[in-house]
C-alpha cells in the first residue's frame, strides 16, 4: 500500500437506484454517470464524478439483488466547500440531517445525514 491512498474505491448499496441518483445528484450537484457491467446478474452501478489520477477515492451507487442497504460499518464522506450549504440540501432531496454542521477542530467541519436508502454519509468541508 506504500505510496497510496488507504480506500480506492467505495460503493453505497441501494434499493431504489432511480431515488438514490437524484438525491445525491440533488444534494452533491453532480452527474452520475452509468458504469457499464456485464448483463444478467442484475448489478447496477451508477459512479460519481473523479479523476482517478488525483488524490482521494472514488466511487459508485450500487444496486446488487440480496445485499441491502442501510447503516452499517462504514462511514463515507464527500467533500464539498460548505457543508453546511450542500447540508441544506439533503431535506428536500428526500433525506434526513443527523448532526448538523460541527467543527472537527483543526480538521475542518463536517455534517452526518441520511440519504433515501438509509444509508448514513458525511460531509465534509474546511469552512
Amino acid at each position: 500500500m506504500a505510496g497510496s491512498n488507504s480506500v480506492n474505491w467505495f460503493e453505497l448499496y441501494v434499493q431504489e437506484m432511480p431515488r438514490a441518483r437524484a438525491f445525491y445528484e440533488a444534494v452533491l450537484g453532480v452527474t452520475l454517470e452509468t458504469l457499464k457491467l456485464p448483463e444478467g446478474d442484475g448489478l447496477e452501478m451508477w459512479s460519481f464524478p473523479g479523476d482517478m489520477a488525483r488524490y482521494g477515492a472514488n466511487g459508485a451507487l450500487v444496486r446488487m439483488p440480496g445485499v441491502p442497504s442501510g447503516p452499517g460499518g462504514t462511514l463515507v464522506y464527500f467533500a464539498c466547500e460548505d457543508c453546511a450549504a450542500t447540508g441544506a440540501r439533503v431535506a428536500p432531496a428526500g433525506g434526513r440531517v443527523h448532526r448538523e454542521k460541527m467543527s472537527i477542530g483543526e480538521y475542518g467541519f463536517i455534517v452526518l445525514a441520511f440519504d433515501t436508502e438509509g444509508n448514513l454519509f458525511g460531509l465534509h468541508s474546511m469552512q
